[in-house]
Order: C-alpha cells, then sequence, then structure tokens
C-alpha cells in the first residue's frame, strides 16, 4: 500500500483521504484506527514496504541509526519517517530523552548503573543497552523522582 504523508501548518485538524478499488478489513480497521481518540496513542512505522501502527505502550526505544528513525518493540525494529525532535513532541510522560539520538520509555527499563566520564548506562527489558548522556541526566533523574 502506498502512503503519502503530507504536513501544513494551515491544517487545522489532521485528515486521510484513502483511495482504493476494495474496501477491505485491513482498510476498515484503519479506517476505525484513525476515527477513534486512540489514534492519537498510536504511531504509524515502516518495517519493509509494510506499514503498522503501534500502541505507544508497546515503544521501548526510538534511536536514530544512519540518518533514520528506529523504533524498537520487545522483538522488533521499524523505521518511522519523522525526525526524532517530531516523535518526541507526540509522546508523553512515559518517554524521556536520555540522548541527542535516544528516547526511552521509562516503563520499559530494566536497570540503570554507573558509566565512564559522569553518564549513565541504562539497559531495557528486552535487552537493548545505551547510554544517557551528562545533558540529560538531570532530567531522567527528576523523571524517575531521584
Amino acid at each position: 500500500m502506498k502512503v503519502n504523508l503530507f504536513l501544513s501548518k494551515e491544517v487545522d485538524e489532521p485528515y486521510a483521504d484513502i483511495h482504493t478499488n476494495q474496501l477491505t478489513d485491513n482498510i476498515s480497521k484503519a479506517i476505525s484506527i484513525l476515527e477513534s481518540e486512540e489514534a492519537s496513542e498510536m504511531l504509524a512505522v515502516k518495517k519493509g514496504s509494510d506499514i503498522a501502527l503501534l500502541e505507544f505502550s508497546d515503544i521501548y526505544m526510538f534511536r536514530v541509526e544512519d540518518k533514520q528513525v528506529n523504533v524498537y518493540t520487545e522483538n522488533t525494529n521499524y523505521l518511522v519517517k519523522k525526525p526524532l525532535y517530531q516523535v518526541e513532541e507526540d509522546l508523553d510522560q512515559s518517554f524521556i530523552r536520555i540522548s541527542k539520538t535516544t528516547i526511552v520509555n521509562l516503563k520499559k527499563i530494566n536497570r540503570v548503573a554507573p558509566s565512564l566520564k559522569g553518564m549513565m548506562f541504562l539497559e531495557l527489558k528486552n535487552g537493548l543497552k545505551d547510554n544517557i548522556s551528562r545533558k540529560y541526566l538531570p532530567d531522567f533523574k527528576e523523571a524517575l523522582g531521584l
């Protein structure tokens, strides 16, 4: 399925136009999701040529790699077309930026430990690891209530 996204400051409320030669179950599901209030709690991502809708609660981490934003879930990674700062705008307080290139879901953290040069290291419940940079460490500690 081909998907086009158009960003415009002239649009007050987002809307979607779907062009198809037949109404399939997948299109019906997409319409239902887009029309529901839960759509704001979901993110459209790509895996190859497939498009999936992920609930934010299923996302472990967003990380920029090779100039692309990767979205990591428990067992799979996807790509999202938005830059990281735009993704961050849509997230709730469950997510925190830990470096220039990474945002993590606080609910998916397994452990946090000291690392090199004043940084901290974290491991997510799915085994992914990353460093919390000194710049973002105060906000991270505040988010954890430390």
